[in-house]
Formats: C-alpha cells, structure tokens, sequence
C-alpha cells in the first residue's frame, strides 16, 4: 500500500511493491513484449501512439465488449503468478494479460477501466512514470499521483479503482508495463 510521511494510505485501494521483478527479469519481459504483435490502441475510432496487444481476453472498444485473445503464454504465467501474489489474489482470477509499450509522445489519457474488470495488477518496466489519479468533486477535482519505478507492481481496487479515475502522462522516454486484470463479480 502507498503510505504517505505519516503512513496514511495516499488513496485506499492502491497499493505498489518496488522491485517485484528484478533487472535480468525486465530485460527479458521488454524483449517477449517487443517480440509480441503490438498494434497501436483503438478507441472508437481514435488510434492512439501507444501500441498494445491483450492474452486471456481483451476489450474491443469498437463493439464495446470483452473478447476472448490468444490464451495468456507460458513465458508470462510466472508473472501473472507473482502478481496475483502480490494482490492477494488466486492467479486463475487474473484472466487478462495486456501488454504495452509507450514510445516517445505516447500516454494514456483519463480513464476508468471497463467495468467488466475488477482488480488491476500492473508491472512498469523501462523508463520510470507517474500514475496521476483524479475524482470530481464539487469544486473540481482531488487529485493525487504514484511513481511507476521501474520494476514495480501496483495494485488498484477498491476506492482507487472505482471512484478515482487514472492516467500516465507522454513519456519521453520508451516504457513498457504488464497489466493483468480479473473480472468483476457483478457483470
């Protein structure tokens, strides 16, 4: 869990383990990643810079449902394992492997994931970022914000997955990440 100076969790519902893969490790999963059919991400017809590819299942925004993807490989079941273990959770619920690499120029913008999802494991791999996370409220927006160290995992539930909505500002620099995702109990 981030804990702020006086070890009060900064947003419930967020938590993040540093080095939850070590360096031999990131090389290898930036390699598998870039090995993989990466296509940039489509949003109703809007094409984003960052080029993605999903296992298990995706979400087709251009139909607006979950599909099934190619089963998630064997190289990445160590991975959704150790992240499940982070999470708590049983690593059959983490049904979702998304992959992703952010060249230069390339973010993500304000979002909520779909809410056929529940729980959002990540892993950060390469140059280092930060999460940012806002909530309306009625003179605007709270806001707070996570480093994404290379290596870390994060875990978003609860309070930060549902009432707070999240983004990654453009990078400068080539990053990749790793998210798994299970599915909501109520669909």
């Amino acid at each position: 869990m981030m804990l702020d100076l006086f070890d009060t969790p900064v947003l419930p519902g967020l938590a993040e383990r540093r080095d939850i893969i070590d360096r031999a490790e990131e090389q290898m999963l930036i390699r598998r990643i870039d090995e993989s059919d990466l296509t940039p991400f489509r949003f109703q017809g809007w094409t984003g810079k960052r080029l993605t590819t999903s296992f298990g299942w995706c979400y087709d925004f251009e139909v607006g449902r979950p599909m099934e993807a190619p089963p998630i490989p064997d190289w990445l079941a160590p991975f959704r394992d150790r992240a499940a273990q982070f999470a708590g959770l049983d690593p059959d619920l983490l049904i979702q492997a998304l992959l992703i690499r952010y060249d230069p120029g390339a973010g993500s913008g304000w979002h909520r994931d779909r809410p056929v999802y529940e729980h959002i494991v990540g892993i950060s791999l390469g140059a280092p970022a930060t999460m940012r996370f806002r909530s309306k409220r009625a003179d605007g927006f709270a806001r707070t914000t996570m480093p994404l160290e290379p290596r870390a995992g994060y875990h978003i539930s609860g309070p930060a997955r549902y009432d707070w909505e999240h983004s990654i500002a453009e990078m400068d620099r080539p990053r990749w990440s790793i998210t798994f995702r299970s599915l909501s109990r109520v669909r």
